[in-house]
């Protein structure tokens, strides 16, 4: 039976785990550079940049989602992106990842959110049909950028 629940100062190890192996999952390990210490910093510390639900099948961890609220303009309203979402694969099929992606959704509309968003590698193409199974439709005018590392750092002082 699966339960979920919010995660706890004390699941960061477990959150870790869960996120390196979503990292080997989606051929990115060499990018994951998140610690422990840094998960409690950043989830856990005076200022929470993100939230996290663990699933736990039969007591024990199955899966996490992450999550953060961002805002839409046009709508005047606060929504929610999903970060990540990642069940462990043996056990997979038995529900957990629609389970965290249903309370989820329950948190959106019980936060007064307009919209629950989030992207998927254009591969994985079991999550893209189990987002369009759950009525999810893709934005395929939208193109995502990313600016990190050096070049986050060198725009921003203007260089």
């Amino acid at each position: 039976m699966v339960h979920i629940r919010p995660a706890a100062e004390a699941d960061a190890p477990v959150i870790l785990g869960f996120i390196r192996a979503l990292a080997d999952y989606e051929k990115l390990a060499h990018a994951c550079v998140a610690t422990t210490e840094t998960l409690v910093e950043t989830l856990f510390g005076p200022r929470p940049y993100a939230e996290v639900l663990i699933a736990e099948w039969n007591g024990a961890p199955a899966g996490f989602a992450l999550y953060f609220h961002n805002y839409s303009t046009f709508l005047g309203r606060p929504g929610l992106y999903l970060e990540d979402l990642f069940v462990t694969p043996e056990l997979r099929g038995k529900g957990i990842g629609k389970a965290l992606f249903q309370r989820l959704a329950a948190m959106a509309v019980e936060r007064g959110c307009g919209r629950l968003e989030w992207s998927v590698l254009d591969w994985n193409e079991p999550a893209i049909e189990f987002y369009r199974a759950c009525g999810a439709v893709p934005l395929d005018d939208w193109t995502m950028f990313r600016l990190t590392g050096e070049a986050l750092a060198s725009f921003g002082l203007g260089k």
